[in-house]
């Protein structure tokens, strides 16, 4: 088990950690969101992902993925090696169980930057455990802009995505908790509000039960 890091006077209180899924569609902002809040709370550490998907001149092999062959792929697979995996926009991706299950043992939180596929998937594995937030883009247009600005992918993939980003919005009703990126700072403030409220949930907390104990036979003079 370990402990709430960034509540303030909270006392030490043992609790369970938990896994946070942020999902939205290419461009709304997830990452973006991930990358700020791996940067500014300790307590989270991110479940990086397997892809068959080729890896793009910003990324670093092992940090944002691990770039795989297909044939790879299908070993983890077939072995049971990935608590969840998608194939989206022709692509494979998958997390690897090891970490996560290790994190969870650890009482560790553990961040899942993952589609609405996977995200159901964990959902169905770990129910009490997950807490899912769904990014959403203030509009079709902005979307179109940021996919354009990122200037990593052809005109052809950009509208592969923008075709995709539909299926992926219908979904947002299976998640715990929904935000419209129209400001990045709000945004991110938004979900760490998510993240403090959950962290307190009672049922999440099984140091409560001694904390509280504690309490009740102190004598106050």
């Amino acid at each position: 088990m370990t402990v709430s890091n960034d509540l303030g006077s909270t006392p030490a209180i043992s609790r369970r950690g938990l896994m946070l899924v942020l999902s939205s569609p290419s461009g709304a902002g997830k990452s973006t969101i991930a990358r700020n809040l791996l940067e500014s709370d300790i307590g989270f550490s991110l479940s990086v992902s397997v892809t068959t998907r080729k890896r793009r001149t910003s990324e670093i092999d092992g940090v944002h993925y691990k770039f795989v062959e297909k044939a790879e792929f299908d070993l983890l697979r077939a072995g049971d090696g990935l608590l969840e995996w998608a194939e989206v926009h022709g692509n494979f991706y998958g997390t690897p169980r090891a970490p996560a299950e290790k994190a969870m043992q650890e009482g560790r939180d553990m961040l899942f930057d993952i589609d609405y596929q996977g995200a159901l998937q964990l959902q169905q594995q770990a129910k009490h455990d997950v807490v899912s937030i769904f990014i959403l883009p203030p509009s079709m247009e902005e979307l179109k802009t940021r996919l354009n600005r990122r200037a990593e992918d052809s005109a052809e993939t950009i509208a592969v995505r923008l075709k995709n980003a539909k299926i992926e919005i219908e979904r947002w009703r299976d998640y715990d908790y929904v935000v419209v990126n129209d400001d990045l700072n709000n945004a991110f403030q938004a979900v760490k509000a998510i993240i403090t409220a959950e962290r307190l949930k009672r049922d999440r907390r099984p140091g409560l039960e001694a904390f509280t104990a504690e309490l009740l036979g102190q004598t106050v003079v």
